[in-house]
């Protein structure tokens, strides 16, 4: 029995996976409704708005569904949002079991819905493919459980450590196969935040572009202290993707009025250490339901973040180059540290190899915030 429904679990872990990207700020959630081992109906929550992976199922069935099981890897809904309670509608629809990879995290939703069906006299069966549930999840699992989005900071370099050149040039470090790669990440995170000097430097996009593939773009924050940037820099086009103006209570009221004549939205945040705390930008996000940070800055913003203790998992795309040269930034700037013990630790958690590139993943472990001051 277990094996049949690890079997089922993995189709709903699969239907789910087809959100990414579209269900922010909600989960990502397939459902299976399978009777006598055979498959009915199958749905997933294909965008936020939309109809969620239980409702989508029940929709596709084309026969009764008394007495067949249903399984949906995240815990039913049992509150009216968009949408009405998925776990009404199961019990409205004869299902007689129910079987959950994992119970929502969300105090809205948690162990609601599993009294709504159990009430109702409904089977159900918990903790199937959770952790790889919980992966999938990542994200929303983290807001909820830490009351902010997931940080992830990324960042491309040489063999040797380095993020550009002497001069500054830095495209293309990596290969197509990376940044292909980097855009798919962009796809999956709801926002991205850059700092004055890359946008001064490289006039990015930072929208999600594969050639084939739908994508969503996430939301695009500039952080600049004094509003130096330049309103029609491609990051604040409104036709690309939304975009906003990170900034603080030193930036010029003038400077400020030609974003705003431009439709651009306006943050005023406090600082730390003399830069922008990126520990109130998480919170403001937080604020607006938003799961996951992308971090592409360069050296002064990677150590503000990692400064300020924000950051949980860091992608490091290496590519088979020496730069060289003591001028040539590395990903962390700041005055670094002064032993070794006072290093941050990570913790690898998957590698994976475009041709020569290779990406690291880790995970941050955390610790307390280091106060050292950004590069002069």
């Amino acid at each position: 029995m277990q094996e049949r429904h690890r079997h089922y679990m993995s189709r709903a872990l699969e239907l789910a996976a087809a959100g990414e990207g579209f269900a922010d700020p909600n989960p990502l959630v397939g459902a299976v409704i399978v009777k006598d081992d055979r498959v009915l109906a199958e749905g997933y929550h294909a965008a936020y708005g939309s109809e969620h992976a239980e409702q989508a199922a029940l929709n596709a069935a084309e026969e009764p569904l008394e007495g067949a099981t249903m399984y949906v890897n995240l815990e039913p809904c049992a509150h009216h949002g968009k949408t009405p309670p998925c776990a009404e509608a199961i019990v409205r629809a004869g299902i007689a079991k129910v079987v959950i990879g994992s119970i929502d995290p969300n105090p809205l939703v948690r162990g609601k819905g599993l009294d709504i069906l159990r009430s109702a006299g409904v089977e159900v069966v918990t903790g199937i493919l959770a952790e790889k549930n919980e992966r999938l999840n990542r994200f929303f699992f983290h807001r909820h459980r830490e009351g902010r989005p997931y940080v992830i900071l990324k960042a491309a370099m040489s063999a040797d450590g380095k993020i550009a050149t002497r001069t500054r040039e830095s495209q293309w470090i990596t290969n197509t196969h990376s940044r292909r790669d980097v855009h798919r990440l962009r796809h999956r995170v709801q926002a991205i935040a850059v700092g004055a000097g890359t946008v001064e430097q490289d006039n990015p996009r930072l929208t999600a572009r594969l050639e084939g593939t739908p994508t969503r773009n996430p939301l695009r924050i500039v952080l600049d202290t004094f509003a130096d940037t330049a309103p029609d820099a491609l990051v604040y086009d409104s036709n690309l993707a939304e975009s906003v103006l990170a900034t603080t209570e030193n930036a010029p009221e003038k400077k400020l009025e030609r974003f705003q004549e431009k439709g651009i939205n306006v943050w005023r945040l406090p600082l730390f250490q003399g830069e922008i705390s990126l520990a109130a930008l998480v919170e403001k996000l937080a604020g607006l339901e938003v799961n996951s940070l992308l971090i592409e800055g360069g050296g002064c913003v990677n150590d503000s973040a990692f400064r300020e203790g924000v950051v949980d998992a860091v992608h490091l795309y290496l590519a088979p180059k020496i730069v060289g040269g003591e001028a040539a930034p590395t990903p962390v700037g700041g005055r670094g540290i002064a032993r070794i013990d006072e290093a941050r630790p990570l913790r690898l958690r998957e590698i994976k190899r475009f041709e020569d590139d290779v990406l690291l993943i880790y995970d941050v472990e955390k610790a307390e915030v280091v106060a050292c001051s950004p590069e002069s």
